[in-house]
């Protein structure tokens, strides 16, 4: 009876089609009294009546009132429970194997439709950590993510195939998925051996042979998604080859997404070749729509920059009412962030995207293990809290790090800073 009570959770929209059934079975009951003339209702009165009587050794108003009671609450509950089998009946035949907790499946799908809509921009690991959080507070989130990676797999099918690289995409399509474990684990399994195929994970081939099938690798995405059964959308920055290029302190260019690091210069700034390359559409609609817009986490020059340098998403980004959201790394990058600060972060954003770009900057403040930091040949990002504000930003520090591995993020602590943000700082676009 408790399980049959969920139908009635604030948000189900199940109670007005639950009160419509009740009227509809009011009126059949009257259309069949008047057809009878009352003979069969007035005969269960009396029946009624009659076992009142006989039970109590007299009429008893009290008692006649909650036996009426007893018939409305007897009916209420046949009508929850005919609903409820009529959906599982249709449930069973397109979702087997979800029939048992159906209550809870819709009732978070309604609770996740009516989150905030999160635009995520970046790529690699970091964005997918952020997107496996946030997919447990709302199902309005879309990943713009770079397509300048040219690197393993992804590398290979971008120059063999001629298509953008799909490994990042791939990642996000996985960590939005509502799907099985056996799923994950297939998209993600990468190829071993000494064969063409040794290098490439099922999920980049996937998504190649879906583009080709579909023509476009927008289309391909979405069709992807449908058979993870993603909590948002994954929208590639462009559909353009792109080439990412570091200009250093010394002069220096260094060319290709996956030798920046490489290098092992300080960077002055990055460039996309060519240098005017379209945004996605729906990339740009994602930005412009959103109540919150987050850059990071992942790597500042190579994950987070070759989006904002895609024409129109820098303009879209410093334009939008959304609250603007960057996540600093835990940790420096060897070889693209080395020494950087909290601060540094943020202005190298500011240089590419322009002010107006980030509203708040959200940092770790728990303790980094030393031997961690020398095991990665890493440190802490420091947060200079007084360069950060001088930038007109806002500061917020907790504790954003996973217990299994303090160099990376925790998704759920992510998410729940992430969201305490939006509704504190943002309250009336989502009252």
């Amino acid at each position: 009876m408790l399980h049959l009570l969920k139908w009635l959770y604030p948000g189900m929209r199940l109670k007005r089609w639950l009160l419509l059934f009740a009227l509809g079975v009011l009126m059949i009951s009257l259309g069949l009294a008047l057809v009878f003339n009352y003979k069969y209702l007035d005969l269960i009165e009396e029946q009624i009546f009659r076992l009142v009587y006989l039970s109590t050794g007299g009429y008893n108003y009290m008692i006649t009132t909650l036996s009426g009671v007893a018939v409305v609450v007897l009916g209420l509950a046949l009508m929850m429970f005919a609903t409820r089998q009529i959906i599982r009946s249709i449930i069973v035949v397109l979702m087997p194997g979800t029939s048992d907790r159906l209550v809870d499946l819709i009732y978070e799908k309604r609770k996740l439709g009516r989150g905030p809509a999160v635009t995520v921009i970046g790529g690699g690991h970091g964005l997918s950590v952020l997107l496996r959080g946030i997919k447990s507070s709302t199902s309005n989130v879309s990943a713009v993510v770079t397509v300048a990676d040219d690197g393993g797999s992804s590398g290979r099918l971008r120059e063999e195939l001629g298509i953008i690289p799909p490994g990042d995409l791939r990642n996000c399509l996985v960590a939005l998925a509502d799907t099985e474990p056996l799923m994950e684990k297939l998209f993600q399994y990468r190829f071993e051996g000494k064969t063409a195929l040794a290098g490439h994970s099922f999920g980049n081939l996937f998504i190649a042979a879906m583009n080709e099938v579909t023509g476009d690798m927008e289309t391909a995405l979405q069709e992807s998604s449908k058979v993870l059964a993603v909590k948002g959308r994954v929208l590639p920055a462009s559909k353009e080859h792109v080439r990412l290029d570091a200009i250093m302190e010394d002069g220096t260019v260094v060319e290709g997404e996956s030798q920046i690091p490489e290098a092992h210069k300080k960077i002055r700034r990055v460039r996309l070749y060519p240098k005017r390359v379209p945004a996605v559409p729906s990339a740009l609609e994602a930005i412009e729509t959103a109540d919150a817009i987050i850059l990071g986490p992942g790597s500042l020059y190579t994950s987070i920059m070759p989006n904002l340098l895609v024409e129109g998403v820098a303009h879209a980004l410093r334009n939008s009412k959304a609250i603007k959201i960057y996540i600093c790394n835990v940790m420096t990058q060897p070889g693209e962030t080395d020494g950087y600060t909290a601060s540094m972060h943020a202005k190298a954003i500011l240089d590419h995207a322009g002010k107006g770009a980030i509203d708040y900057v959200l940092v770790n403040s728990a303790e980094i293990p030393e031997e961690m930091c020398r095991e990665l040949g890493a440190q802490a990002v420091v947060i200079d809290e007084d360069k950060i504000n001088a930038l007109g930003m806002g500061l917020i520090k907790t504790d954003l790090i996973s217990e299994n591995d303090a160099g990376r993020h925790d998704p759920d602590k992510l998410c729940a800073a992430v969201m305490k943000i939006i509704y504190e700082m943002q309250p009336q676009t989502h009252g």
